[in-house]
This record gives C-alpha cells, sequence and structure tokens, in this order.
C-alpha cells in the first residue's frame, strides 16, 4: 500500500517536473516610462474586466447605474486614478468562499486521499 502510494507520487512529481521546466525565461533592459505604460494599461485593463463580468453588471444595473457609462468614466479617468482604483479592488476581501467547483474539488482530493490511505 505505502509503495504504490510511493510510486504515485513520484510518478505525479516527475510528469510535474518534466511538464513545467520547458519553459524560457527572457530578460532585458526597459525604460521606467515603458514600465508605466505597460502598470497603466494593466491596472485599465484590470477594472474594465472587472466592469465586463456579468455579475457586475446586473449590481450596477440594481443600482440604477448603466454599465456602459461607467466604462465610459472608467475610460475618462487618469492614470492615477486607475492605479489607486485597481489597487483598492486588489486588496478588497474577497466576497465570496468557495464556489460549487471548488468543493466539488476538495471532496474529490478528500475522497482520492482516503481512498489510498486508509484502503485495505
Amino acid at each position: 500500500m505505502r509503495t504504490t502510494m510511493k510510486k504515485m507520487t513520484c510518478r505525479a512529481l516527475v510528469v510535474s517536473l518534466l511538464a513545467l521546466s520547458f519553459q524560457t525565461a527572457h530578460a532585458g533592459m526597459i525604460g521606467a516610462d515603458q514600465a508605466a505604460a505597460g502598470s497603466a494599461s494593466a491596472d485599465r485593463g484590470l477594472v474594465m474586466s472587472v466592469l465586463d463580468r456579468t455579475e457586475t453588471t446586473l449590481r450596477l444595473q440594481q443600482q440604477g447605474i448603466d454599465p456602459a457609462q461607467a466604462r465610459a468614466r472608467v475610460a475618462a479617468m487618469t492614470d492615477q486614478e486607475v492605479q489607486a482604483l485597481a489597487q483598492d479592488m486588489q486588496s478588497a476581501p474577497a466576497g465570496a468562499g468557495l464556489s460549487t467547483g471548488g468543493w466539488l474539488a476538495v471532496v474529490l482530493v478528500a475522497g482520492l486521499v482516503w481512498y489510498f490511505a486508509f484502503r485495505k
């Protein structure tokens, strides 16, 4: 029983090492203006992606706000304002626990651990 668990663990580690080891990194120098522009566009993309979610649009409509008008206002914001908003969004606590898929994954993993660890 322990040897099969060890074999499965070793196989999983070998597969993960082989699958994850083929990534390469490229380093290079960039200017401060390029770094700031990339950060601003990433922050603006984060805010816009939140506005594109169906839950967000439904919540905005419930409060009487047109989602298209909210997107237009975000597009009109300065980079500093968008950066501050994105930082607030990233530091805010998450609103929900595990989704149904998350609970299903936890139960599946617990069942597999029980099956292989306590099987006689």
